[in-house]
């Protein structure tokens, strides 16, 4: 039987929406089938908790008297773009502190300011008639400044590559310290708890989609960057690089807990969120895309030691993966993920919760996504 956006809504204002997270479904479609599964369940909760790059804030401190137009901005230390208007920026999460090598950037400074920590605003300008001020050295909290809002270009892959090294010296790589002689394999992903994996090809998400956003709420605003339909599929899954969203949150809902920056060794800052997409079960299709499980989605090794044309060495489950160790031409290869399962597990869990407690609502995409999406490397040309 199929259902829409506005009944499921009614139930959750009703208090009567049945709600479980996507791992959950897993074992009630065994149990009952997807299509007994999907007259019982209206929303299944998703969730991810992982380094993306691909991330930052704008933010508007407002005018000083007298007033500045801003052009070098630095904030604790790590500089911001002074491009914009003459009191906004905007902070990459990769953005690195001067000196660099301190091993803090733009993803601490993002959590900082969530924590309700003091930061550091040093900046300077040409000085006009309208802007006669030339620089100012104060301190500014979440709190004292007025917008302060996540963009993140391109967050919540779809599915990822497994990284390992067939070199005889170690790599540090942004998946993280890679042992030579292939002694190790990492993986990214919160596997059947995945947002993307759950909804493959973004029937359910689009422009407009509301989402659990590093503990507030966050909305879906177009097609991330990078973004690739031409993956090939298993189970209706890609297994390699996909599908990105392109994702908006006000900074001042969020919770620290679920914004955490990092200092990857080797290789450099990153900022780590969780993100969880609700799904609604509108059809049996729907349900039984999200009742896909670790054995059933796909990753694929790559060896990180080529500096171009890696290729697929071998696929492995993510419930392989998972194991610890996976096998590779008879060698035992340990393994471990770089995204935080039991985080992912806390995000499904939370908006689960608001859900249940009538606190969060299902919005219908305004925009789909595009159906078709290739990435085009970059040409070196001479003109």
């Amino acid at each position: 039987m199929a259902k829409t956006y506005e009944e499921i809504n009614e139930k959750i204002r009703s208090g009567e929406a049945v709600v479980m997270t996507a791992d959950e479904v897993v074992d009630l479609v065994k149990k009952k089938g997807s299509e007994k599964a999907a007259e019982e369940v209206d929303v299944v909760t998703t969730g991810t908790f992982g380094a993306m790059c691909s991330s930052g804030a704008f933010l508007n401190f407002g005018h000083s008297d007298p007033p500045i137009r801003m052009t070098n901005i630095r904030l604790n230390g790590v500089e911001a773009y002074g491009g914009l208007a003459a009191v906004d920026t905007y902070i990459g999460a990769t953005s690195l502190i001067d000196p660099p090598g301190k091993g803090y950037g733009g993803a601490h400074v993002i959590e900082d300011l969530i924590a309700g920590k003091r930061i550091h605003l040093q900046a300077s300008g040409p000085g006009t008639d309208c802007y006669v001020r030339k620089s100012i050295d104060t301190y500014i909290s979440l709190d004292d400044i007025n917008e302060a809002y996540l963009y993140n270009p391109r967050n919540l892959y779809q599915n990822y590559g497994v990284a390992t090294n067939t070199s005889n010296r170690t790599l540090y790589t942004y998946m993280g310290k890679l042992l030579p002689n292939m002694k190790n394999a990492t993986y990214s992903s919160a596997g059947e708890l995945s947002p993307l994996l759950n909804d493959p090809h973004l029937d359910t998400i689009g422009i407009g989609t509301r989402i659990f956003l590093g503990g507030g709420e966050g909305y879906v605003t177009w097609q991330g960057t990078q973004f690739n339909t031409t993956s090939q599929e298993v189970n209706g899954v890609p297994v390699k690089e996909s599908r990105t969203l392109a994702v908006a949150g006000d900074m001042k809902q969020m919770d620290p807990a679920y914004i955490r920056g990092l200092d990857i060794t080797g290789y450099g800052i990153s900022l780590a969120i969780g993100i969880g997409v609700p799904i609604p079960v509108l059809d049996e299709d729907v349900m039984r895309r999200c009742a896909i499980s670790d054995e059933e989605i796909y990753a694929e090794m790559v060896d990180y030691s080529l500096p171009s044309g890696r290729t697929c060495m071998q696929r492995y489950s993510y419930a392989e993966l998972r194991s610890g160790s996976v096998e590779y031409q008879s060698k035992k290869i340990r393994t471990s993920s770089l995204s935080s399962l039991a985080g992912a597990r806390k995000v499904a869990n939370e908006l689960k919760d608001w859900i249940e407690h009538r606190e969060f609502l299902l919005t219908r995409p305004s925009h789909m996504l595009p159906r078709e999406g290739r990435v085009k490397p970059l040409q070196e040309r001479r003109q």
